[in-house]
């Protein structure tokens, strides 16, 4: 799988800039009940395996960010405490590790290099570098203590994902999906087909 393009990520962008709008909710007949029809893919055949999920994410994107909504809640509901410092330890995690690769630190890490070790930049660096340290130390020793409310919070973002992806391959299209893909194809933009796009997946369900 190929990393997303730029020109991807920048149609994306454009996209998210102008009108979203969601599909209609499929009923629930049609998504797990008696019309629906599940059948495992063929795990050779990747094309079109991944041709049916894309369809089913462009089709189904309005159930699915139920579904999301509705697992992340009631885990947030029973485990309140747990899921909230779990997602800020990750986001201070998240924090130093982009403040410690951001392009200015690479700058002014080469400007001091180039300019024979200025003192102003030296002075700045070494000022940095403490903050990053200590930001660094503070997040391990969070992450140590507070593992479990980690693991719990990467499960919860994870569970709707894989219930996703497991009924977006299980499900078996008809006509009526087939043609509501067509259509919507010459629609407006949806926001599952600006994720898709960021991630350079087309709506054939083929990654350029």
């Amino acid at each position: 799988m190929s990393a997303p393009s730029t020109s991807s990520v920048g149609d994306a962008a454009a996209a998210l800039s102008g009108n979203l709008q969601l599909p209609p909710l499929r009923t629930l007949d049609d998504f797990v009940l008696g019309s629906a029809r599940f059948q495992l893919p063929n795990l050779k055949d990747f094309d079109k395996w991944g041709n049916r999920v894309v369809k089913n994410l462009l089709y189904y994107q309005t159930n699915y960010f139920l579904v999301f909504l509705a697992i992340y809640v009631v885990m947030i509901i029973f485990n309140p405490t747990k899921i909230l410092s779990g997602l800020l330890v990750q986001a201070l995690i998240i924090v130093i590790i982009w403040q410690f690769f951001s392009s200015k630190s690479k700058t002014n890490f080469i400007a001091s290099r180039l300019t024979g070790g200025n003192q102003i930049l030296a002075a700045q660096n070494a000022q940095q570098k403490w903050y990053i340290l200590a930001g660094a130390l503070l997040a391990g020793y969070l992450f140590l203590h507070m593992i479990s409310a980690v693991l719990l919070t990467a499960f919860t973002l994870l569970l709707p994902i894989s219930v996703t992806f497991i009924h977006a391959s299980l499900r078996l299209r008809n006509i009526k999906n087939k043609l509501a893909n067509t259509i919507e194809s010459f629609g407006p933009s949806t926001p599952m087909g600006a994720l898709l796009d960021a991630l350079n997946v087309r709506a054939d369900g083929v990654i350029n």
